[in-house]
């Protein structure tokens, strides 16, 4: 990694491999080695929208580090994420994913930082609408023309499928058809002070339906020490259903549209598109998982990896 910076950044060789790695379109790689190009509005958002869709179809959202590792820990050192994710071909939870994907922005000279947020308890149907504390992280990204726009490739199956403009009058934008996604500013529930207002990213699952709040998040940036904070209760704290589910995401890319979603939940494995689900299998031992995470995700595991979730409360048994 080179130190042009005071944040680490990928050299152009590790670039290039992760270019390759996530099969972006030749025009947009010539953009690449085009700086003057990349930096433009028109052709910055464009390609930051490629970018976007080929690293979540590529990249799965996943936390297999905290059940198929013999140390059970989640670390967010930029070269280690990168060996993970484009030298083995792995992918990570939200910190993991959007710190790697930061980096490459940042390496790719774009202005980037990254912001704190706290994801809505009652997005994913399991209680109502809270809060959790810092959990979640973004990235923010400063156009030259001085439009901001938020980039997560982190939150799974509902989280953003391209570059959303911090701006509430913007419309919403088209997520999985028939889903569609945006971003409001407005104060949150449960603030004692209704004159603090938040970025929301909210998604709903068609038209017709209400729109949820998947989380909140602020322009304030956040430093790295405040990710070490972050990430170990996320990734240690017995409260965080990470401890104890086992999970991957990872999009369906047809040409340059998302159209979908598999995921593995426990033992179940699906594929969602346009709306509709597909149960593909059920495994009911830890060979069929990790069989199926091998088959449907492309993720492989060594045999140490393996043994590492012996005896832990995710260890599907015969």
């Amino acid at each position: 990694m080179s130190a042009k910076s005071a944040r680490p950044t990928y050299d152009a060789d590790q670039i290039s491999k992760y270019l390759k790695h996530i099969s972006l379109p030749e025009d947009s790689k010539d953009l690449f080695h085009a700086p003057g190009k990349l930096h433009h509005c028109n052709n910055a958002l464009k390609f930051l929208t490629q970018l976007q869709r080929h690293q979540i179809a590529t990249v799965p959202f996943e936390n297999l580090s905290l059940h198929y590792s013999q140390d059970h820990t989640i670390s967010l050192d930029p070269g280690y994420l990168f060996n993970k994710v484009v030298d083995r071909g792995h992918g990570g939870y939200c910190m993991e994913n959007n710190c790697f994907f930061g980096t490459v922005l940042r390496s790719l000279g774009f202005n980037v930082f990254s912001a704190g947020a706290r994801v809505n308890t009652g997005a994913n149907g399991t209680g109502e609408d809270g809060w959790e504390g810092w959990s979640h992280m973004v990235n923010i990204v400063t156009l030259s023309s001085g439009q901001k726009y938020m980039l997560d490739v982190g939150f799974g199956g509902n989280g953003p499928i391209q570059p959303l403009l911090l701006n509430p009058s913007a419309a919403p934008t088209q997520h999985i058809a028939p889903a569609e996604a945006r971003l409001v500013h407005e104060n949150i529930p449960h603030n004692t002070d209704p004159n603090q207002k938040l970025w929301q990213y909210q998604h709903r699952i068609d038209p017709q339906s209400e729109w949820q709040i998947m989380y909140c998040f602020t322009e304030l940036e956040f430093l790295p020490k405040d990710y070490e904070v972050m990430n170990f209760w996320t990734s240690q704290s017995r409260k965080s259903w990470f401890t104890y589910s086992v999970v991957a995401v990872k999009m369906i890319l047809e040409g340059e549209d998302v159209v979908g979603t598999l995921i593995l939940s426990g033992g179940d494995v699906k594929r969602r598109v346009q709306g509709k689900t597909e149960h593909l299998r059920t495994c009911k031992t830890e060979k069929e998982r990790v069989q199926a995470l091998q088959d449907v995700f492309g993720l492989r595991l060594t045999d140490e990896e393996r043994r590492g979730i012996g005896g832990m409360v995710t260890e599907l048994k015969e």
